[in-house]
């Protein structure tokens, strides 16, 4: 023994130190404003108790609302990116914890496990404590992992619920395994009850959760069997999971109240099923064989660079050190790697990083068994100190090579672009736009939290492809609905029939949807600006002029005979350091926004104004182009 510190103390007291490690990293990386893709709307809908979009995530929009609502005197979007940091800190605490029983279960007998969590020993903190230390740390420090930290996204719960539903079924197996060693029947145990109750809850974070069903089928009937006790076990286990499941009915009865941000108006039982299933994007689900292949191959080709490369090679030594201790744990963990991958490659998404979370934990356990073998490599103390320091200097390493790719620290430019954007609009403009991942999203927040131009009518142009964004604009602007009534009326009743499976002519829907974008624009341009977005096809705005209006262009009916009036628009933006395919899409919309204000103004001959737009445009064209 080398201290009066029992084993579980010295557990728990390193536990925290290293959620505690994380959380300083992450706060140091943090967002402090909105960001990318679906951030905006998320810190909308957990301020606002709205209905997210599918699968609508009750459990995180619950819990969110809780922490948004704590007073720290924050900003709410930061408040809620904090949120974020302390989810993926907690998610290092269980995940260290996961690992220590690991090692305790894999390597030990129980009545040595027992003796070994009385008291702390040299061997304990060389072969449990110091591993787990630093495989969690590695997995903390990983790209994708470290990502779900810095900003609002659901997949930071979902780390903190896979730690808690593996931990919760290794310690039921384990019991499992202890009663059929002492030759004890029984029809369930408590810690069944607990992880049924846990996969239960994680089910209405992220159904991705599903990835977890090969492994824990496999591990489950290998160890249980398939008598009739087992299967009465499992109907008895049904009654706490639908009890975390039951989570999901926040889901209809928040929406009867119409909040400002209803995805999927999930009011009715098909609406429900349709919202929690995420029917529509089934779409991407098995597009094809190339997409399959495509996503897998991204998969291995990315997987050395999220663990700075070294820690795959001792990973690799991890799978064989688990498999000559326990054969298996070991197939369970091929199991969760695998079904991982495989399963998430069949979703055709181009944010698809998140999906292989499961595996990168995986990959956590196999490096933390990897350097377990280091250690145990040789019995002298100095060089397993040697040892201890050269992992020490890998998880500095890992951090540092990660650091700049994944720091949102100075990562404002969505809340400027979106200021912008919403400067280019004159007074209760409506826009027509399909910029959900740079403008929409966050300007969700803006708008319904922080009270920025709510005069600004914001319409994303695919989401009037469906029924349920109709009850929000109705209730958000009723005049607006109200003057497309007869478009409107035609186009829902071709889209339900398409919504609920009934035969539906595509060129019928596609006629009345444009038919009905005409209209907006057409019954509210005279009375009100109306904008569109430069992505916006030309097919929906045909009869009109576009001028350009800062990063967006006004319509005006009729041809280009004369010149209308175009203030010069000067935009407040902050070069990002970090550039991936959001933030430079972001930036060529400036860029392009200065060329075309100059394309218009040299169209009617004003060429001595226009140059300095071109000049403007090239220079930040030549700006990215330099930092690719």
């Amino acid at each position: 023994m080398i201290t009066r510190v029992s084993f579980k103390q010295a557990e728990i007291a390193l536990a925290i130190t290293t959620a505690a490690v994380g959380f300083i990293v992450y706060l140091n990386t943090l967002c402090p404003t909105v960001n990318f893709i679906d951030s905006g709307e998320l810190a909308t809908v957990c301020y606002k108790l709205g209905v997210a979009h599918p699968t609508g995530y009750p459990l995180f929009t619950l819990v969110g609302y809780l922490f948004s609502h704590i007073p720290m005197g924050m900003r709410v979007i930061y408040q809620l990116n904090l949120f974020a940091a302390v989810l993926c800190s907690v998610g290092l605490f269980i995940y260290f914890r996961l690992l220590v029983f690991l090692f305790n279960t894999t390597s030990m007998k129980s009545k040595q496990r027992a003796s070994e969590s009385s008291e702390l020993t040299e061997k304990s903190v060389f072969t449990v404590l110091l591993p787990a230390f630093a495989g969690t740390l590695l997995l903390g420090f990983s790209k994708t992992y470290w990502s779900q930290a810095l900003s609002i996204e659901v997949y930071s719960l979902h780390i903190v619920l896979l730690g808690i539903v593996l931990l919760s079924f290794i310690k039921a197996i384990q019991v499992e395994q202890e009663l059929k060693a002492s030759k004890t029947t029984q029809i369930i145990s408590k810690q069944w009850l607990i992880f049924a109750y846990v996969l239960g809850l994680a089910f209405t974070n992220h159904l991705s959760t599903i990835f977890l069903a090969p492994a824990l089928l496999v591990a489950f009937f290998s160890v249980c069997g398939f008598s009739k006790i087992v299967w009465k076990r499992l109907l008895v286990m049904g009654v706490p999971f639908l009890m975390g499941f039951s989570v999901y009915l926040y889901l209809p009865f928040r929406a009867i109240n119409q909040p400002v941000l209803n995805w999927g108006n999930p009011v009715d039982f098909s609406s429900f099923i349709r919202h929690l299933t995420g029917k529509v994007y089934r779409v991407w689900f098995l597009d094809s064989s190339e997409s399959v292949l495509k996503q897998f191959k991204l998969f291995f080709e990315t997987l050395p660079s999220e663990f700075a490369y070294v820690s795959v090679i001792v990973a690799l030594l991890g799978c064989w050190k688990l498999l000559s201790e326990s054969r298996r744990t070991f197939i369970f963990t091929c199991f969760l790697f695998m079904g991982s991958v495989i399963i998430a490659s069949f979703y055709d998404i181009h944010d698809i990083e998140t999906y292989f979370l499961l595996a990168y934990l995986t990959m956590g356990i196999w490096i933390a068994f990897g350097i377990k073998f280091f250690i145990e490599f040789s019995a002298n103390l100095r060089v397993k100190k040697v040892i201890t320091g050269i992992i020490v200097a890998l998880i500095i390493l890992t951090g540092y090579l990660n650091y700049n790719q994944v720091d949102e620290s100075n990562m404002t430019i969505v809340e400027q672009y979106t200021n912008d954007m919403l400067s280019s609009v004159a007074k209760n403009g409506i826009v027509l736009t399909f910029q959900w991942d740079y403008f929409v999203s966050a300007a969700y927040y803006l708008q319904f939290v922080e009270g920025v131009r709510p005069d600004v009518i914001i319409i994303d142009k695919e989401l009037l492809r469906r029924t349920w964004y109709f009850a929000q604009l109705q209730k958000q602007y009723p005049w607006l609905m109200k003057a497309s009534k007869d478009e409107l009326d035609s186009f829902l009743k071709e889209l339900y029939k398409f919504e609920n499976d009934l035969p539906y002519d595509p060129r019928l829907i596609e006629f009345q949807y444009t038919s009905l974008i005409h209209s907006i624009v057409e019954k509210n341009w005279n009375t009100r600006p109306v904008y569109c977005s430069p992505e916006i096809e030309q097919q929906y705005i045909n009869i009109f002029q576009k001028v350009p209006s800062g990063l967006i262009f006004r319509l005006y009916p009729g041809s280009e005979t004369e010149m209308k009036e175009m203030q010069i628009k000067e935009f407040n933006f902050s070069f990002p350091h970090k550039l991936n395919k959001y933030s430079t899409g972001l930036l060529s919309f400036y860029s392009q926004s200065y060329m075309n204000q100059g394309m218009y103004l040299q169209f009617y001959q004003k060429h001595e104004e226009s140059q300095p737009l071109f000049q403007k445009g090239k220079e930040l064209q030549s700006a990215l182009q330099r930092t690719r």
